[in-house]
């Protein structure tokens, strides 16, 4: 009977064939990176493979690695393995791994969302013989609206505060969710202000190519008439730091998936909850498991069980990984423990 193309070992998934890991949480000799988001790009390896478009915010989050990049699609034989990326669509540089042996194929999705958002490329199916699929929303309660109808909302409750004198703060993933928010804005509303650790990753999107519009700093000196207009844009750690005090009354949100739930509103304590995910919802995680035509599908980090479950049911062979991959509610914490958290003011980075 022959072995799994891809396992999982205390290190993280691996591929025997071509002695490489994919994600791992552990060091490793060799990495195949999906994404830069810190629970599944570490450093410690000993190297690492990207793809192309992903290069400058990897180097900005890891600093100065051994770093081979591949375009999406170009192929490259790692021992008896031949290994492809392809677009996840869930942030700058997410790719899918695509490994084949011997004719056989199967692809590891990292996280992606199916929604093309412009600011990285759009997610590609991929045909597989056994998939890996994310499930952080799996679950059929999730169920995302279209960006458009998102930013346009997020728009109006920006103007509406302007004209009232007060700031709009929008709480948002440094890296991915708030590059989003930004390339959606209607500027012409205020200012837009990002606290460092965005304007970190602002950088590396823009030297990647990606049009964003101006953005300013706090350390500029604005003057309070246009802070009163401004929309701020800060991960979710500098919600109740020192950090926001210099916005007085200001009116807040918080971008995230986990705002479908209303529960999940009231324990971030804020006025406004966009539902804006960076991963699928329960209609595409469907609908990009379908497209790959896998028979075999293998369920990683978030609503395992009932997805695992459901696809069973749907005639599928369903299984799971646990890993040690964490979720939209972990990228903050996450991006404090590996430095991300670029400091915006001498009070550094907010706890």
């Amino acid at each position: 009977m022959r072995t799994d193309l891809i396992t999982l070992r205390p290190e993280g998934l691996y591929c025997a064939a071509g002695d490489f890991h994919i994600d791992p949480w552990r060091p490793v000799a060799r990495a195949v990176i999906t994404h830069a988001h810190a629970d599944h790009a570490r450093t410690g390896h000993g190297a690492y493979l990207a793809s192309r478009e992903g290069e400058r915010v990897l180097r900005a989050r890891l600093g100065d690695i051994a770093l081979q990049t591949l375009d999406y699609g170009e192929r490259l034989r790692i021992g008896d393995a031949t290994v492809s990326l392809h677009p996840a669509g869930h942030v700058l540089g997410s790719a899918q791994v695509r490994v084949e042996v011997e004719g056989e194929v199967w692809v590891a999705s990292g996280d992606y969302k199916l929604e093309a958002d412009g600011t990285c490329s759009a997610f590609e199916p991929v045909r597989a013989h056994t998939f890996i699929s994310e499930s952080t929303f799996g679950l059929p309660v999730y169920r995302w609206r279209p960006q458009a109808e998102l930013l346009a909302e997020l728009n109006r409750w920006w103007a509406a505060n302007a004209d009232a004198g007060r700031s709009s703060v929008v709480f948002a993933y440094a890296f991915g969710k708030a590059q989003r928010i930004l390339a959606g804005l209607e500027t012409r509303i205020g200012p837009v202000v990002c606290h460092g650790a965005v304007e970190a990753m602002n950088r590396a999107y823009r030297d990647s190519g990606v049009a964003l519009p101006a953005t300013r700093a706090v350390s500029e000196g604005l003057d309070a008439d246009l802070l009163r207009r401004a929309l701020v844009i800060a991960p979710p750690s500098a919600q109740g730091s020192p950090w926001m005090k210099r916005f007085g009354d200001y009116a807040d949100c918080f971008a995230s998936g986990w705002m479908q739930v209303r529960g999940a509103r009231r324990r971030r304590a804020v006025d406004r909850g966009l539902v804006m995910s960076d991963h699928a919802d329960w209609p595409a995680l469907m609908r990009a498991i379908g497209e790959t035509g896998a028979q075999r599908v293998i369920v990683t980090h978030g609503q395992v069980a009932p997805m695992v479950r459901w696809l069973n049911e749907q005639g599928l062979e369903a299984g799971a990984f646990r890993t040690e991959f964490g979720d939209e509610r972990d990228d903050a914490d996450t991006e404090v423990r590996d430095g991300a958290l670029a400091p915006d003011t001498p009070d550094g980075p907010p706890a």
